[in-house]
């Protein structure tokens, strides 16, 4: 029986939630962005996905820091 494939879900810059605006704007700053736009997030390396990530990480310990203090 052959695997079915996933559907490629469309990437919408227009409908994203504010965590999806954290990641692309990442994206964006590490050049990412146009390679996301025009064949999503499944065509980043482990690499590059694994620095948005960090990235991410770090920022969400800065906002929750800095809404602490």
């Amino acid at each position: 029986m052959p695997k079915s494939k996933k559907t490629k879900k469309p990437f919408d810059i227009n409908n994203m939630t504010p965590e999806e605006q954290l990641k692309f704007e990442i994206a964006e700053e590490l050049g990412l962005g146009a390679k996301v736009l025009a064949d999503g997030w499944r065509s980043l390396t482990s690499k590059e996905s694994g620095r948005i990530g960090g990235l991410i990480t770090k920022r969400k310990r800065e906002m929750k820091n800095k809404d602490q203090s």
